[in-house]
């Protein structure tokens, strides 16, 4: 953190297995104090598989939005991991493919203004059809969908952020 801006105190306000919450008590470059709020969570690892010109994506329900999503397969990434080992495990646990092939295209932090987390979005290929390994609280199916299609059908109501930017990297990177 940069020079003028002092932690003057952090405090954790509320702490579950998936995440903790609180605020920082920073002083501004002028002096005075304010709060900013914050919530940590763990890395996460999005998997963009493609395989045979067709995108594998799972559609699961969100209860936070009380709606069904279109998603790529994603996950934490678990200690010891790096972004593409969870992307390879993910990918299997929730789709049933494993991937001869995964790269990592490019990772960053995800919502600056109040969340401490970091997203690697990974590209899968080489698919082959293995068991599925749902954990305890996936309910989630699996969809293909044509690459020229991916993007369009992403982007339908309720879009999520994560499987749009691992879309547009993709394809900016000419992978799809």
């Amino acid at each position: 953190m940069s020079e003028d801006w002092r932690v003057v105190e952090s405090v954790t306000e509320y702490e579950n297995r998936w995440y903790s919450a609180g605020y920082d008590l920073v002083e501004q470059p002028d002096g005075s104090t304010n709060e900013y709020y914050w919530v940590d969570l763990p890395p996460a690892a999005v998997v963009l598989a493609v395989a045979d010109e067709q995108v594998v994506f799972v559609e699961q329900y969100r209860p936070v939005i009380g709606e069904t999503c279109l998603e790529c397969p994603a996950g934490i990434v678990e200690d010891g991991e790096s972004f593409t080992a969870a992307g390879a495990r993910e990918l299997r646990e929730e789709t049933g493919f494993e991937a001869a092939g995964v790269s990592l295209l490019e990772s960053f932090n995800v919502a600056t203004g109040v969340l401490r987390h970091e997203r690697g979005i990974v590209f899968a290929e080489g698919l082959t059809p293995v068991e599925r390994d749902l954990g305890e609280n996936e309910f989630l199916s699996v969809r293909s969908v044509p690459v020229d299609e991916a993007l369009a059908a992403a982007r339908e109501a309720p879009a999520n952020d994560a499987t749009i930017e691992a879309l547009l990297l993709a394809d900016e990177e000419g992978l799809i």
